[in-house]
């Protein structure tokens, strides 16, 4: 474990001083109205090759999945856990000794909402994510973010 935690500062020191318009990656939020008090919250993330951004699903004992936290909401309710779309792609690394799971290109993390009352809000949340190559990893990061719902 000690082996692991000290390749990954290994790996991500030589990209923590990168400035941000370098970022391998970005983030944009959305909200698209599917039916009456009914939405999706498209949470899309754009990796620029060879960067990759882990599953959610990605198993304990590997590297920090991307996680969703939704701010709680009189007005609305999620409903079920973020789908995932894009190029997934499950391969064993030695480095964690498991399978992980990761997503190279474009990938969409689909949020579904149900309203329940007729009101203009906010969704709110935060993603927390990794993103990695094959030979180093930034550390993980937190973003915020906020789409209106009407």
């Amino acid at each position: 474990m000690v082996r692991k935690i000290l390749l990954l500062l290994l790996m991500s020191t030589a990209v923590m001083a990168a400035p941000a318009q370098n970022m391998p990656y970005s983030w944009n939020f959305s909200a698209k109205k599917t039916g009456p008090g009914s939405y999706e919250i498209h949470c899309a993330a754009a990796l620029r090759a060879p960067w990759h951004i882990y599953s959610q699903f990605t198993p304990a004992g590997g590297p920090v999945p991307t996680k969703f936290v939704f701010a709680k909401n009189p007005l609305y309710k999620t409903a079920g856990e973020p789908k995932e779309t894009g190029r997934l792609v499950t391969r064993h690394e030695e480095v964690f000794g498991v399978d992980v799971k990761y997503f190279e290109g474009d990938v969409d993390f689909i949020q579904i909402v149900k309203m329940k009352s007729a009101a203009k809000t906010n969704f709110t949340g935060s993603v927390t994510f990794m993103v990695c190559n094959d030979t180093e990893c930034m550390p993980p990061k937190t973003e915020q973010f906020s789409v209106t719902l009407q």
